[in-house]
């Protein structure tokens, strides 16, 4: 009963920025936490960026580059990216653990949105 769908994916050169969105939509009683993580091709999954409460932590390589946010209101979350580099080329995914009910907290995923950094 909880879809998340991420958008704000594209091309954009390599010093670009771009700004990724997650909305959550369904029977959410609250979100715990929320991520993005991303999977380049013939690589595995990895975090990017998390956020929990009032922490948040990175992947050391996007580390003062990208910044995650959250709007609770909302059930969204955001992953702003500034000084893209071809690397970055990825499908980005969001992930959030959601409490369904009072007893009950589950996982999703989006289904990724796509990052294309030229040089």
């Amino acid at each position: 009963q909880v879809q998340l769908v991420e958008s704000g994916g594209g091309l954009v050169q390599a010093g670009g920025s771009l700004r990724l969105s997650c909305a959550a939509s369904g029977s959410i009683f609250s979100i715990n936490a929320m991520g993005w993580y991303r999977q380049a091709p013939g690589k595995p999954r990895e975090l990017v960026a998390a956020t929990s409460g009032g922490s948040t932590n990175y992947a050391d390589s996007v580390k003062g580059r990208f910044t995650i946010s959250r709007n609770n209101a909302k059930n969204m979350a955001y992953l702003q990216m500034n000084s893209l580099k071809p690397e970055n080329t990825a499908v980005y995914y969001c992930n959030a653990d959601v409490r369904i009910s009072l007893l009950t907290t589950r996982v999703y995923w989006g289904k990724g949105t796509l990052v294309t950094v030229s040089s």
